[in-house]
């Protein structure tokens, strides 16, 4: 795998994990940063196969491209956003809460994604809505690797719920937003009318935001009722979500966010804690309905769930715990569906 290692997350799920997948295939597998060519031309020297990751056309691209194509390697594009979509970007609601010479760079450096995406041989996405996306801008195969749990994820995952401990039912019911990147602010505005008639029903509530946000889109008068945390680290993230009891995911419902994986369900379950979440993107589907959380219909209430919740809160506790088991049992490495396609495994082959 040659990639893009810059962003932790992406790094996380898109590169570092394959290492897990691609053991229980019989394979070995190594990785570099595409601005690393000497690494990268060696590890192509040994290599059956190559993945490039989130690589736009430029020069150290082209060098990757010509030498892989040198070698007759089979060339595998991943990646886990439509970064490739000119129409994805100009209709993505979170693009309103950045600068708009930004937006216009996104808009601009799209093409580039698609041309060596139009070079390889295959391409994996990383969910179903995502290929779909892909196969509009390539003639090349595309199938779905999921994001998954890996043993470490799980690990680091039940070391931070121990840390917490049980929680006991007069503490204050906590709900969870993780925000990574600006522009979220437009998908905590689908539930905002929601949460905040929540969060006044009861003085003991609390809202536990992670990231960037910007709280001027809160009432004042609930301040006190509000936590946020600016960006921690991993394991500190985990132990500040394994502290809440209800982690909340809404989405704009835009094209970009359609596309969207599932690894805020898969953090929270990590810790056993359920979460809910709408119809876009493909969360709903690693949630299962009343089990490991709440999948809200697109004319549900949000408000409606999150009483129910805060109510029968030993239920929810236990869709937490559920969560864990089935992150376990369903959604860690394995090389069956629903992580990845067929096709993913006929490529190595």
């Amino acid at each position: 795998m040659i990639g893009d290692l810059n962003l932790s997350q992406c790094r996380k799920y898109r590169v570092e994990q394959l290492a897990e997948l691609f053991q229980t295939m019989g394979m070995e597998y190594e990785f570099s940063h595409s601005e690393d060519l000497p690494r990268s031309a060696g590890i192509l020297q040994d290599a059956t196969h190559v993945m490039f990751y989130r690589l736009r056309l430029d020069g150290a691209t082209i060098q990757h491209l010509y030498e892989a194509r040198r070698l007759r390697l089979p060339i595998l594009y991943d990646i886990d956003d439509p970064l490739f979509s000119v129409s994805c970007y100009a209709t993505y609601e979170n693009m309103k809460g950045i600068d708009p010479g930004l937006w216009q760079h996104f808009l601009n450096e799209a093409p580039g994604y698609a041309a060596v995406m139009n070079m390889a041989d295959a391409v994996s996405l990383s969910t179903p809505v995502l290929a779909e996306e892909a196969a509009l801008h390539t003639a090349a195969p595309c199938f779905v690797r999921r994001n998954f749990a890996d043993h470490l994820t799980l690990k680091d995952g039940a070391r931070a719920a121990a840390k917490v401990g049980e929680s006991t039912e007069d503490a204050p019911f906590r709900l969870v937003f993780a925000s990574g990147s600006n522009g979220h602010e437009e998908d905590f505005d689908v539930i905002r009318e929601d949460v905040v008639a929540f969060l006044k029903r009861d003085p003991r509530r609390r809202l536990r935001i992670l990231g960037r946000f910007d709280e001027k889109r809160l009432p004042a008068e609930l301040s006190g009722q509000i936590e946020t945390y600016a960006f921690l680290d991993y394991d500190k993230y985990l132990v500040k979500l394994a502290e809440s009891d209800l982690a909340v995911m809404p989405l704009t419902d835009d094209r970009f966010n359609a596309c969207k994986s599932g690894v805020r369900v898969i953090d929270a379950a990590s810790v056993g804690v359920p979460s809910l979440v709408g119809q876009v993107g493909d969360l709903k589907h690693v949630v299962s309905e009343g089990v490991s959380g709440h999948v809200i219909p697109r004319s549900g209430d949000w408000l409606e769930r999150l009483e129910a919740c805060a109510e029968a809160r030993l239920e929810t506790w236990d869709m937490g715990r559920r969560a864990r088991r089935i992150l376990e049992e369903t959604w860690s490495a394995r090389a069956t569906t629903p992580v990845v396609d067929r096709e993913f495994l006929e490529a190595f082959r």
